[in-house]
C-alpha cells in the first residue's frame, strides 16, 4: 500500500495551491483539469466504457446522422410540440414497458415531479415515501417541496431499498411510495424479485400508489430474471431516462395509465416542458433503444467479471483496504472504494490513461460519511468493456496502483 505520508503530502500541496489562487483562477484551473481528463479519456486505446458525453460535437452529430435513418423516415416533417418522431418514441416506450401510455419529458427531474404531483392529487396525500439517497433528495435541490409542494419521508436510511416490513411498520401515512431501481447512490443496488414484490404489496396494503424511478431500469432485467413489462407492471407509473444507459442526448419518459399521462402532459406544459422541437433527443433515444438496449445483458454479465478481477487485482497489489460494492454487481454499474483522497485517485487515473492508453477509472469523489480520506468511484461496463479479460483488468489495477505512489 502507498505510504500515507506521501499521499498526505500531495494532498496538502493541492490544498495550498487552491488557497493561494483567486476564485477566477480556481475556475480556470478546474476547466483546464476537466479538459485534460476528457482529452486523456478520448485518446486512450482501451476503456471499459466510452461515455457519449466525452465525444466531440462533431462526433455526436455524425453518430446521430448515421443512425437516424435506421429508426425513422427522414423524409417526414420534423416534430412540432411533441408530434412526429417524439410521439413515435412515446408509443415505443409504452409498448416496451407494457403501459397504457407514455409522455416525453425534457428532463427526468420534471417527469418525476409531475408524476408525484399527479399522484398526490389523486390520493389526497402529498407525502411521498422514498429513500434519503433517492435522486429527488440528493440531486434536485429540494424541488419536490419547493416547486411541487410535496413532503418526503424515509422508511429506511440503510443503503438499500426498504423492506416490506419497514413499509408496513412506518408510523405515518403516505400517498406514494417511490422506488429507485437501482438505487444509484447506494451502489446501484437492487432487491431480489421476491423482495420487490413484497414491498409493492405492503404499499398496496396501505392504499399507497407505487412510482418507480427507473432512470436505469433498462439494465435491471437480468438481475430480476424478468422482462421489462413484468417489472413495470408492479408499479402504477414508471419514469425512464434516455441518456444514462442508452447513450441519448437528453430526455425522459413517464409511462402509466392513459388518464395519468394526459394529466401529466398538462403539468408538463405548466412546468415549461412543452418544447417547440425535440427531434435530436428523440432520435438519439430511438437509436439507443435499437443499439444499446439489446446489449445490456452482456454488459451486466461482463460487469461481474470486471468487479471480481478488480478485487483480485487490489488484493494482489497489496492495497490494505478496498471495497468493490456490490460484489457481484446487480447491474453493469458498481462502486469501488479506496482509502485515498479523491484528487489523488483522479490524478492517478488520468496519468494511467495518458501514459498507458488505458482508462480503468474516471473521476473519484470524497465519501459523504466515514473517516476522512476515503473516496469512491463509479465503474460502468459498456460495449468496449466486453473486450477485457480478467487478466486485462488485473493488469490495469497494477498500473493504477503504481501511480498512487
Amino acid at each position: 500500500m502507498t505510504d500515507t505520508a506521501d499521499t498526505d503530502e500531495q494532498s496538502q500541496k493541492v490544498d495550498e495551491q487552491s488557497r493561494s489562487t483567486s476564485p477566477g483562477d480556481q475556475e480556470e484551473q478546474g476547466d483546464a483539469q476537466r479538459l485534460r481528463r476528457i482529452n486523456a479519456w478520448r485518446a486512450a486505446d482501451r476503456a471499459l466504457v466510452r461515455a457519449p458525453m466525452h465525444l466531440s460535437l462533431g462526433e455526436r452529430l455524425a453518430a446521430l446522422a448515421a443512425g437516424a435513418g435506421s429508426v425513422t423516415d427522414l423524409d417526414r416533417p420534423a416534430d412540432i410540440y411533441g408530434d412526429g418522431v417524439v410521439a413515435e418514441l412515446e408509443e415505443r416506450i409504452a409498448g416496451l414497458l407494457g403501459m397504457e401510455a407514455a409522455a416525453f419529458f425534457p428532463t427526468g427531474t420534471m417527469a418525476q415531479q409531475v408524476a408525484l404531483r399527479c399522484w398526490a392529487g389523486r390520493t389526497g396525500n402529498p407525502t411521498v415515501a422514498l429513500h434519503p439517497l433517492a435522486h429527488p433528495e440528493v440531486h434536485e435541490r429540494g424541488a419536490l417541496g419547493a416547486v411541487s409542494g410535496l413532503r418526503t419521508v424515509h422508511p429506511t436510511s440503510d443503503p438499500r431499498l426498504p423492506t416490506a416490513q419497514e413499509i408496513r411498520d412506518f408510523d405515518e401515512p403516505f400517498g406514494t411510495l417511490m422506488l429507485e431501481l437501482p438505487l444509484r447512490d447506494a451502489g446501484f443496488v437492487l432487491p431480489t424479485w421476491e423482495e420487490l414484490e413484497a414491498v409493492v404489496a405492503a404499499a398496496r396494503e396501505r392504499d399507497a400508489v407505487v412510482h418507480v424511478d427507473g432512470a436505469r431500469l433498462w439494465e435491471c432485467a437480468p438481475h430480476f430474471g424478468r422482462e421489462l413489462p413484468e417489472i413495470a407492471a408492479l408499479a402504477d407509473s414508471v419514469y425512464v431516462s434516455f441518456y444514462k444507459t442508452l447513450g441519448g442526448i437528453s430526455g425522459a419518459a413517464l409511462a402509466g395509465p392513459g388518464s395519468l399521462i394526459e394529466e401529466a402532459r398538462t403539468w408538463r406544459h405548466r412546468y415549461g416542458g412543452q418544447l417547440f422541437q425535440q427531434f435530436p433527443a428523440a432520435l438519439a433515444a430511438l437509436i439507443g433503444l435499437d443499439q444499446e438496449l439489446p446489449r445490456l445483458p452482456s454488459y451486466v454479465a461482463q460487469a461481474k467479471v470486471v468487479a471480481g478481477a478488480l478485487a483480485e487485482g487490489f488484493a494482489a497489489a497489496g492495497v490494505g483496504w478496498f471495497r468493490v460494492h456490490p460484489e457481484p454487481p446487480h447491474t453493469h454499474q458498481f462502486q469501488v472504494w479506496l482509502p485515498y483522497r479523491a484528487d489523488v485517485l483522479t490524478e492517478a487515473a488520468v496519468r494511467q490513461a495518458e501514459e498507458t492508453g488505458v482508462v480503468l477509472f474516471h473521476r473519484w469523489h470524497p465519501a459523504a460519511a466515514g473517516p476522512p480520506g476515503t473516496s469512491f468511484t463509479e465503474v460502468t461496463v459498456g460495449r468496449d468493456g466486453l473486450e477485457w479479460t480478467a487478466e486485462d483488468v488485473r493488469g490495469a489495477v497494477r498500473e493504477f496502483v503504481k501511480r498512487l505512489a
